[in-house]
């Protein structure tokens, strides 16, 4: 188990452990230095939510957003497709060992909330119910909102927590990703009573979020497949490329080494490096894209208003956010030897600890540009001529 992880140690006083982290608590908040430094994880957050102005003596009450808005959020998360999963491996455990199995959306929105009715009772006196928001700006350090924050999982175990009405409690947080594009889906965490944490809570959550993830992957790859099925027929009669909603190809014809094409809509041409600009048709599962005519592509990254340009056989823009930008101008940058997540995390971010968001942000921008992009490691694709402008 990662130490960096977990709050406590296997056979350690859990009782003085947290009369140990009460007094590290007080002395930063009066701000003397203590006599032992709280873990760097919870530095980190408490510095934050300090400068976000969270009072550890009267946190802000949780605003939930109301039950059609919960419900509207369930029905667009993809964890949704896996929440028979997640109970079948943790929410039996958490109400045997008195504790919540609680889902929230990548807005640290609490969606889900199951386990022990006496642990859900002090949950309720804290507004950890559905709907609420338990991030770090919104209730300070908290293992969901500090996962949140570092893009890592989080096991917080009483006075770790900012706020002190929470030092009662105990939680263990996990963010799960889409597998195919590493982009935040929500948090999976387990939380209770503090006097009853245990360090395997954070194996047994981690060993949850990877299999649904890896179950995320099957179903994306099903879904794959029954494209394939039918792109025998569609694909007859030239080149063309079989996608799902998402621009991953299932099937290509005339054209080789696509692994993603830019989300199809209908009536908006997605550029396909060797075709050129295509029009996205329907078909059952997916879209079918065939060559309007064959141009070269040309791509241009204006970085004033930013937004690529993309020019074949038509001409369309897609607006871009400032970090989408940079990241694409670096890109143009390294040619085509290209550069790698990591090369790309220290150059914005400063160091390599940023891989999870950078691939994030290319994902979002592939969905964009698609097959224009290429990865491992990321380049412009060849054929494609890429120019930047202020």
């Amino acid at each position: 188990m990662d130490e960096g992880v977990c709050a406590v140690r296997p056979g350690i006083d859990v009782a003085g452990h947290a009369r140990l982290l009460a007094g590290i608590h007080d002395a930063v908040l009066a701000g003397k230095p203590p006599k032992t430094p709280p873990r760097l994880l919870v530095e980190r957050s408490w510095r934050r939510v300090a400068a976000q102005g969270v009072d550890p003596d009267r946190p802000p009450a949780p605003d939930p957003v109301g039950a059609a808005e919960v419900e509207r959020r369930r029905t667009g998360c993809r964890l949704n497709e896996v929440l028979p999963e997640l109970r079948g491996s943790l929410t039996s455990v958490a109400e045997d060992a008195h504790h919540l199995m609680v889902v929230t959306d990548a807005d640290g929105v609490v969606l889900w909330r199951e386990g022990a009715r006496r642990v859900r009772h002090r949950a309720d006196s804290l507004g950890f119910t559905e709907g609420a928001t338990w991030s770090e700006p919104a209730i300070g350090s908290n293992a969901i909102g500090t996962a949140l924050a570092e893009a890592a999982p989080v096991q917080m175990f009483a006075a770790e927590h900012f706020v002190r009405s929470h030092h009662t409690w105990a939680c263990t947080a996990y963010p799960v990703h889409d597998p195919r594009s590493g982009e935040l889906l929500g948090i999976v965490d387990v939380s209770g009573p503090a006097e009853a944490v245990h360090p395997m809570t954070v194996a047994l959550v981690g060993t949850s979020v990877r299999l649904v993830e890896a179950l995320l992957w099957q179903r994306h790859e099903t879904r794959l497949q029954g494209l394939r099925q039918l792109s025998g027929h569609v694909l007859r009669g030239g080149p063309g490329l079989v996608v799902d909603d998402h621009g991953w190809v299932a099937a290509q014809s005339g054209v080789s080494g696509i692994d993603r094409v830019a989300a199809p809509s209908p009536g908006v041409p997605v550029a396909v490096r060797g075709i050129g600009a295509c029009e996205p048709e329907p078909v059952p599962g997916g879209w079918l894209l065939r060559p309007s005519r064959r141009e070269p592509l040309r791509l241009t990254l204006e970085l004033g208003a930013p937004r690529a340009i993309v020019e074949g056989s038509t001409r369309w823009t897609h607006p871009l956010g400032r970090r989408q930008a940079e990241l694409l101008r670096l890109i143009v940058a390294a040619g085509p030897a290209g550069v790698s997540a990591a090369q790309l995390s220290e150059t914005v971010y400063g160091d390599r600890t940023h891989l999870v968001t950078v691939r994030a942000e290319l994902s979002r921008l592939r969905k964009l540009v698609g097959g224009l992009l290429l990865a491992r490691p990321y380049r412009i694709a060849p054929g494609v001529e890429a120019a930047v402008q202020p």
